[in-house]
């Protein structure tokens, strides 16, 4: 599972109603949340961010909490 899909399973979130707000389909929705390969676009994160009535700042910084600048 991906850092957004454990994010959104914290915060119970019906993945259709997210598919039927934002126009992203349920099986990108599931890619982005099971699949480490699958690349999220900022487009995206915003509206899903709408969606369930979160800052989209507030998943950015849960989602990339792992990326750091190169030494």
């Amino acid at each position: 599972m991906t850092e957004l899909g454990l994010y959104l399973s914290r915060r119970s979130v019906n993945r259709s109603d997210v598919a039927r707000k934002t126009g992203i389909s349920t099986t990108r929705l599931s890619d982005l949340s099971n699949n480490p390969r699958t690349r999220l676009r900022v487009t995206e994160l915003y509206k899903i961010a709408l969606a369930i009535e979160a800052n989209p700042c507030e998943i950015f910084s849960v989602i990339c909490k792992d990326i750091k600048l190169p030494k």
